[in-house]
């Protein structure tokens, strides 16, 4: 479809790497031969028609795609619009990172890596690449903050089940931010054998636009759904949580160019935004250059990174994507700053409404939607990114 949108405002990614100021690959000399290389190939291999049909064959028998996208009846009735909830959370291995770990594992294979290397906040993302690397016998080494490692000790057990080895990040606020940085420090010291499985769309360029294009299936299957149920492609609100913001990227793709759908990010606030136990990164960032790309990210005035805060493993991150600072630069998506207690009692909502236990990364998204000024005319999908089993005894807390 034609955008509407001027020239300038368009949301695909340049040359270089950069959605508007935001993007680029700052990386260290040692990384430039493994950044380089997948720069230059990444592109070829996605458009291999032996690639694409590997990719969705997989997608389909092996992830179990397309994903529902279910009226959520009683949940509209209370919110006052209708609205259709994208169940990523019924994707094998329990939320929608396996859509990229799928496609990052084949472009692995067909750049001659021998084995994978990961970082991941809640777990999900450490689970769906321990999946695909036993799924195709290649070593994995997952790098994991060690109080997320207590806090989502359910997904730990899972990778080394699945063959993983889980290496705890022990510096700083020991969580997603330093998982990063110890598995970019390993990809540094194994340049030649080694594939780095970037879990969401920050890194150095290509791995954003990468990672959107893999999860972007999502938007591509809410449009086809959509119009199979209503007659229409595009609903009038996009809802996703947005840490570094991969499940959102992919829900958000294929409207990019689509002024009429709004695009709105929930981002965590913690404690509250100014509690100083936070991670709403556009509320309290600004531009600076974060694991290898120039984005928003909270900051102290000399530049340090500030540590986030958020009772979601999966949102616990100090920047965000460089497309999606790009949205919030450019006003193209609403983004919303939700606290612990507004996420988890949204998710024990959701749970009571309409029998689905939701993820609390999803939460944050889920809580929303009364703040968002809903009319009945409105029609609404939010992208469920995964099942809430991994939180239960964060849950259970609360109860």
């Amino acid at each position: 479809m034609q955008s509407t949108l001027e020239p300038q405002t368009s949301f695909a990614v340049t040359d270089k790497g950069f959605y508007g100021r935001f993007g680029g690959a700052f990386i260290p000399e040692m990384l430039y031969p493994n950044v380089e290389e997948l720069r230059q190939s990444y592109l070829q291999i996605m458009a291999d028609p032996a690639f694409q049909a590997e990719f969705q064959q997989l997608l389909e028998d092996y992830v179990g795609r397309p994903t529902p996208l279910f009226l959520a009846r009683r949940l509209s009735e209370q919110v006052g619009a209708t609205v259709y909830l994208k169940r990523e959370d019924l994707c094998h291995t329990g939320a929608h990172k396996i859509n990229n770990t799928i496609g990052q594992i084949l472009v692995a294979q067909r750049l001659g890596k021998k084995r994978i290397v990961a970082e991941t906040g809640a777990g999900q993302h450490g689970v769906a690449t321990a999946t695909v690397c036993a799924l195709m016998g290649l070593e994995c080494i997952v790098y994991m903050g060690s109080i997320d490692m207590e806090r989502q000790k359910p997904n730990v057990d899972r990778m080394r089940m699945l063959g993983a080895e889980v290496r705890p990040a022990t510096s700083g606020s020991q969580t997603l931010k330093d998982a990063t940085n110890e598995a970019m420090r390993h990809w540094i010291n194994n340049p030649v054998d080694t594939h780095y499985i970037i879990g969401s769309v920050v890194g150095p360029h290509p791995y954003p636009d990468m990672v959107a294009r893999f999860q972007s299936v999502i938007s591509e299957e809410i449009r086809k759904q959509l119009f199979a149920k209503t007659g229409r492609e595009n609903p009038d609100y996009v809802v996703a949580c947005v840490g570094g913001g991969s499940n959102a990227a992919g829900a958000f793709y294929h409207f990019l160019n689509e002024p009429a759908v709004r695009l709105v990010a929930t981002e965590a606030a913690g404690l509250g935004v100014s509690s100083g136990h936070s991670a709403a990164t556009t509320a309290l960032g600004k531009p600076g250059v974060l694991h290898g790309s120039r984005t928003i990210l909270m900051q102290t005035e000399d530049g340090q990174v500030t540590e986030p805060y958020s009772i979601s493993a999966g949102l616990d991150y100090p920047g965000i994507g460089p497309l999606h600072a790009h949205l919030f630069d450019t006003g193209r998506g609403d983004f919303y700053a939700i606290t612990d207690d507004d996420a988890m009692q949204a998710g024990f909502n959701l749970s009571k409404l309409e029998g689905i236990i939701p993820a609390i990364e999803t939460a944050h998204a889920l809580a929303a939607l009364p703040k968002m000024g809903l009319t009945p005319t409105d029609v609404v999908v939010v992208c469920l990114s995964g099942r809430g089993d991994k939180d239960l005894s964060t849950y259970s807390k609360y109860l």
